[in-house]
């Protein structure tokens, strides 16, 4: 269900507390769920979300983007802790540093 935003209207006409509220599209509030109070529907900017989703960022860390891109992905072992190379150029298998080298 959408999220909707609400403003409700003090008795001398003045705008009061906004607040969200959770409906199907066909109701529409005319008062306050908590306090009864008289409330108007406040529009705003949708928010569409499509740079920072998560579909978006797998797709930028696709193999075949980094690949693109010319970057190189391992993934590590977890067996020998090694770091084998899934895409690009650069060597077939890295080393783990030796423990306190870093």
């Amino acid at each position: 269900m959408p999220t909707y935003l609400y403003q409700t209207i003090c008795d001398d006409g003045s705008e009061g507390e906004v607040f969200e509220c959770t409906h199907s599209m066909q109701d529409l509030l005319e008062f306050h769920p908590e306090t009864g109070e008289r409330v108007r529907r406040v529009y705003s900017v949708p928010n569409l979300a499509t740079r920072y989703t998560p579909g978006h960022t797998r797709q930028l860390l696709s193999n075949e983007n980094l690949e693109r891109k010319g970057f190189t992905k391992y993934q590590k072992d977890r067996v020998s802790g090694r770091y084998h190379k899934v895409v690009g150029e650069g060597p077939r298998v890295i080393d783990r540093p030796p423990p306190g080298a870093l």
